[in-house]
């Protein structure tokens, strides 16, 4: 039973996307960089073609500054090179003027027709540190104005960040009937109000389950301020293996030529570094037991060498299944799988466990894209 109600319930599936490792994330060793895996166009896109050849449903785009490329240039260029999944492009919320975003966004998605998400960030900008409230007000503002300018012939806004009168809309409507769902992800009380409000699915990082109750449990207090319900969503890497002393034994190895001071220097890196959310993943690693495990199956040893998700689910592919089972049934169904290296993982899920699970498009599931385009079915939804 969910641990809230969702939106659509009768939906039956999970949105299954995979992570494309835009910002120099990419490794067979955590911390040991190698030339064919860094964040380049020739790794990163085949990555990507790959993951929608094998049925994923998703895919993030993140945004970074000192070590990425840039995400929305990227999610334009690799549009023609995927066929079904959607893209789950990241937008730092005040990096570009409001109205300028939402025409690119409707842009971006006239040429994915109407296969794009977006991940609202509310992070510093390079360089620059300004207060939490400030970022959320900031964020709060710049959804707010998109939503106007997919929906309304004009935009006029009065708020306390961003003024915008009379400014019409004629070249920003998106191919989606009022734009891309919106994913979001964040922990502070001003955070938690913005999703509620004005955001489509909650992303969460992994934590032992009983909190990622709670979390959903405060995030939908908020949305029911509105009349409002969500969908949830986990940022998890992904271990698979035939047996768990494989799954385990292949963890092990990952980190074993890590030098944790390489690892600080990764994690202090980021632009989120000092957030809330990563203090909690850094919590969860000093929780953990002698080997990394904060439960049976979730693992602590990625966050040793990154700063945002950092554990893995780690296990055979009946005990993964089994892990993806019980999120399902509090209510999470929107996943975002990664692992290292990238495309070898990508390979070892999407034919091992993809097949297994029953996938949806949230965003066609929705009806946010035209009835000129309906959903392909992936998935057997049979367990072997």
């Amino acid at each position: 039973m969910s641990i809230v109600p969702i939106r659509g319930q009768d939906i039956q599936g999970a949105e299954v996307a995979w992570f494309a490792p835009l910002c120099s994330d990419d490794f067979r060793h955590l911390g040991v960089p190698e030339g064919d895996l860094r964040s380049s166009w020739a790794n990163t896109s085949r990555i990507v073609e790959r993951a929608d050849q094998l049925g994923f449903r998703n895919l993030l785009c993140p945004s970074s500054y000192q070590v990425g490329q840039d995400t929305l240039t990227f999610a334009a260029a690799v549009a023609h090179k995927t066929q079904q999944m959607n893209l789950l492009a990241a937008i730092r919320c005040g990096e570009t003027h409001p109205a300028m975003l939402a025409r690119t966004v409707a842009t971006l998605d006239h040429i994915l027709e109407g296969r794009l998400t977006l991940n609202v960030i509310s992070s510093d900008f390079p360089g620059q540190q300004e207060d939490s409230a400030y970022r959320y007000r900031r964020s709060w503002e710049v959804v707010e104005i998109l939503k106007q300018a997919w929906t309304q012939d004009e935009i006029n806004y009065d708020g306390e960040i961003y003024r915008l009168k009379g400014l019409s809309t004629d070249p920003v409507r998106p191919y989606q009937n009022g734009g891309p769902l919106l994913y979001f992800g964040g922990y502070s009380p001003d955070a938690l109000a913005l999703c509620g409000a004005h955001c489509d699915t909650y992303l969460m990082w992994p934590e032992p389950k009983d909190v990622l109750a709670q979390r959903m449990r405060d995030v939908h207090a908020q949305a029911e301020k509105h009349g409002r319900l969500l969908d949830y969503g986990l940022r998890v890497h992904m271990i698979v293996r035939d047996t768990q002393a494989e799954a385990r034994e292949y963890a092990a190895e990952l980190v074993s030529q890590l030098d944790d001071e390489k690892g600080r220097e990764i994690r202090r890196r980021a632009l989120d570094a000092g957030s809330l959310g990563v203090s909690l993943q850094s919590a969860n690693r000093d929780r953990a037991d002698e080997e990394g495990y904060i439960e049976p199956h979730l693992w602590t040893g990625v966050g040793r060498a990154r700063s945002g998700c950092g554990a893995a689910l780690v296990g055979s592919v009946d005990q993964v299944l089994s892990e993806i089972e019980v999120y399902q049934k509090m209510g999470i169904r929107a996943f975002i799988f990664s692992g290292y290296p990238h495309l070898q993982e990508c390979e070892i899920f999407g034919s091992k466990v993809l097949p297994l699970l029953t996938t949806v498009s949230l965003a066609q599931e929705y009806g946010r894209v035209p009835a000129q385009t309906p959903p392909t079915p992936l998935g057997t939804g049979v367990r072997k």
